[in-house]
């Protein structure tokens, strides 16, 4: 723990949570239809399927699932799409900047824990500006397994020397609390996210829930928001 005996690592969930990233991913979907001859999805409607990543979005947009003849290629070309404009319309939520300005002025460090792959987060987090400020990046393919396997949040604890009493993850969606319940850290749930227009947050078992990003502060900074 911190000297103040808050904790020393604050962990985010990408997609949902630390930036809205749904216009973006709409688009590369929306963008798969179109070459099918397809009618686009409205954003709205899938919105609250984004959290589960490209496997939730081509079951929503085409109804497949992974097995299903046509699956693996509409995935591909979803995530090629998505790869090739990752950053045109994604942006922190609102009030996301100065909580993590907060955080790092009070000597914490922060870090992103994601099931988005590798080749997606890294260009994605580095347009963001928050490559330099990120004390770790932890994508779907770092660790042995992806989330709800608490895998992830465990190497993002060695990454930067913690412990479990000392981390605590912040996340959108009921297999992000439950990746943080199983390795021992704080959660806190967004109800601010995606999964939550689909799911009932308040049966995640979370720690607290947040109701905007600075909310985080009240819990993790002694004297709550600046």
């Amino acid at each position: 723990m911190s000297a103040a005996g808050g904790p020393r690592l604050v962990l985010f969930d990408l997609d949902g949570t630390l930036a809205d990233t749904a216009g973006d991913l709409v688009a590369a979907i929306n963008g798969c239809l179109r070459a099918r001859g397809r009618p686009e999805r409205d954003l709205a409607g899938l919105r609250p399927w984004i959290s589960h990543g490209a496997r939730g979005m081509v079951e929503q947009a085409f109804g497949l699932r992974p097995g299903d003849a046509g699956y693996d290629e509409v995935r591909a070309e979803f995530v090629e799409r998505y790869a090739g404009d990752l950053c045109s319309h994604t942006v922190l939520f609102p009030g996301m900047e100065a909580t993590l300005a907060a955080i790092e002025g009070a000597g914490l460090r922060w870090g992103i824990v994601t099931n988005k792959i590798a080749r997606l987060t890294d260009p994605l987090v580095h347009q963001l500006g928050l490559t330099r400020r990120a004390a770790c990046v932890v994508s779907g393919d770092t660790a042995a397994r992806p989330k709800p396997d608490p895998a992830p949040i465990f190497y993002a604890l060695e990454a930067c020397g913690c412990t479990p009493g000392e981390g605590v993850y912040v996340g959108d969606d009921r297999r992000d609390i439950a990746a943080g319940r199983a390795a021992g850290v704080r959660t806190y749930a967004v109800s601010y996210g995606y999964s939550v227009l689909i799911d009932a947050i308040e049966e995640w078992q979370a720690d607290a829930i947040l109701y905007r990003p600075q909310d985080l502060l009240h819990h993790v900074l002694p004297g709550g928001f600046p």
